[in-house]
């Protein structure tokens, strides 16, 4: 196995094994990576597209008892100081400043509050649609679908489906984190398992939800388990189509216990090269997702600018609120003309979508 062979396997359009991407994550340079990434992108989108979406990122509870070390956001449902739950008005009018600027999605995600199950969100729900009726759900992922079916004491695909019939009409990729054992063992030890995770997705491309996929990385993860969180996906895609877009971040260190830990013990924050690096190769070996979305709130519009020459066809949100990365201290979010002029200067033509990746 070498480098160049490995480029001529994929410049031919050939797919890649586990063993390769491996080898190629850990020897190639990313120059070579970006080429070939660049590559696969303009034969996906030769249009010269690069999109983004104005939503917001909506979080009606802060309380959580999963207590994930890398998590800067969550309070425990004791923490009268931090803990909240959003009262239904205060949603609806940051629901309301989304649409008055052009917002066409609303992304809901909560901590796994021990009390709200899925009546409370299908309540929820509802209401948000009969008020906007055309704006879209996306909600929910799926270590927040298997909690409300503990509270609840129903099936995953129970509230997938009581949900999807309130409004939900497709469901983010969080809570992936890096799907092998090994990793969620230290870093996650109470939240959904890999197999879960996945088995929830299926059930929600079973009914019909379009979903995206993520990974957050560069903390306690090897290259085999990067490689095998992108197995895992590319394996459900061959099986149900169901995915729109992968999404990959690194992690944020501050103020988490995961953080505190990792930098003690000399560890040093991941790199933009390393984000370059994981994105080129999530391009190459994702050959059945159509898209690959930059990650500018965690890594600053600049280097999302790059990433766009690195397989990444979409620039992200518009957001107009976003809670969890920035608890961590690590948040950048700009307006429309930020982000087109970003998409401009690395020479795509920006365009406006929805979250089926629709050009408004």
């Amino acid at each position: 196995m070498n480098v160049e062979t490995l480029c001529s396997k994929i410049l031919a359009g050939e797919r890649i094994n586990f063993d390769e991407a491996v080898f190629l994550h850990d020897h190639a340079g990313i120059d070579t990576l970006a080429y070939l990434a660049d590559t696969i992108r303009q034969r996906k989108h030769p249009e010269g597209v690069v999109s983004y979406i104005i939503d917001r990122n909506l979080n009606p509870t802060n309380v959580c008892v999963t207590d994930c070390t890398f998590c800067s956001f969550y309070a425990t449902p004791k923490d009268k100081e931090k803990a909240y739950v959003l009262e239904r008005e205060d949603i609806y009018q940051r629901i309301q400043e989304t649409v008055d600027v052009g917002g066409v999605q609303i992304l809901m995600q909560s901590g796994h509050h021990p009390k709200i199950g899925c009546e409370w969100f299908e309540e929820l729900m509802r209401d948000i649609m009969a008020r906007w009726p055309d704006l879209h759900l996306h909600a929910m992922a799926p270590s927040e679908i298997e909690h409300l079916a503990r509270v609840s004491k129903i099936t995953t695909l129970e509230v997938l489906k009581r949900l999807q019939a309130a409004g939900m009409k497709s469901m983010p990729g969080g809570g992936a984190e890096v799907l092998t054992e090994r990793v969620r063992a230290i870093i996650a030890p109470r939240k959904t398992s890999s197999d879960d995770w996945i088995r929830i997705m299926e059930e929600a491309h079973s009914i019909g939800m379009r979903t995206t996929a993520t990974m957050m990385y560069g903390h306690v993860e090897h290259t085999a388990d990067r490689i095998e969180h992108l197995q895992r996906l590319r394996d459900l895609q061959d099986r149900t189509g169901g995915f729109t877009a992968f999404i990959g971040w690194t992690f944020q260190p501050g103020g988490n216990p995961l953080g505190d830990e990792l930098i003690a013990g000399g560890w040093s924050k991941a790199t933009h090269a390393e984000y370059f690096r994981v994105t080129s190769i999530a391009r190459i070996f994702l050959d059945n997702f159509d898209n690959i979305q930059a990650s500018f709130v965690t890594q600053g519009a600049d280097a999302a600018q790059l990433s766009l020459r690195m397989g990444c066809n979409d620039f992200g949100s518009v957001m107009l609120e976003e809670n969890v990365v920035s608890a961590a201290g690590c948040c950048e979010l700009i307006d429309v003309t930020g982000i087109e002029k970003h998409i401009v200067q690395a020479g795509f033509t920006p365009r406006q979508r929805n979250q089926e990746y629709a050009l408004l």
